[in-house]
């Protein structure tokens, strides 16, 4: 279920980005000197930003869902919880020292092969 809206909401994501950048520039950052007629300060409502402002309340509704599936899933369990549990039993056998005689790589008159084989 996480790893569905997880997809939706970066599908989302990647939509909205498209969406603004292919609306078109008022120029003027936000909404400074812009000029233009009109007395009201809001453009009129255009089909692009009417998807853009879907395509962000569905964006919203993905980011609180994901929110809300992570919070349950660690519900029950705590950092804390995790550090008192004793670590798993290390093995008391010490480890193996490779033999130093046969570090080096045979001789070029040698005919023996480079890897061992197993017979």
């Amino acid at each position: 279920m996480e790893n569905v809206v997880l997809i939706v909401h970066l599908l989302l994501a990647l939509g909205l980005i498209g969406v603004v950048l292919l609306q078109r520039s008022e120029g003027g950052g936000l909404g400074i000197g812009g000029g233009g007629g009109g007395t009201s300060g809001r453009p009129p409502a255009t089909p692009m930003s009417k998807v853009t402002w879907i395509l962000a309340g569905a964006f919203i509704c993905t980011s609180m869902a994901l929110t809300i599936l992570a919070a349950q899933k660690s519900a029950g369990t705590s950092v804390i919880d995790r550090l008192s549990t004793t670590p798993p039993a290390l093995n008391d056998t010490a480890p193996t020292v490779p033999d130093t005689d046969n570090l080096l790589p045979p001789a070029q008159g040698d005919n023996a092969p480079l890897v061992p084989t197993v017979d």
